[in-house]
């Protein structure tokens, strides 16, 4: 029994790195549109490399900061 519960705990793991890969892509994409919005809200051109790295640092803190 201890065998299946070590690969069940195995999978479960597996299932929730996927899970929350695909949610920070999609956090991603929505963070992106929200930092150009805001950008153009505030009549500043912004470019693609900042706008990315902005959106990059958003969300990885909303990442490391739910984590806890």
């Amino acid at each position: 029994m201890a065998v299946m519960d070590a690969l069940s705990d195995l999978v479960e793991n597996v299932v929730a790195f996927v899970v929350l890969i695909i949610l920070g892509i999609i956090s991603f994409f929505i963070t992106t549109f929200i930092v150009v919005a805001g950008a153009d809200l505030a009549g500043v051109t912004a470019s693609g490399d900042y706008v990315v790295l902005s959106a990059a640092v958003i969300v990885a803190a909303s990442l490391l900061g739910g984590s806890r």
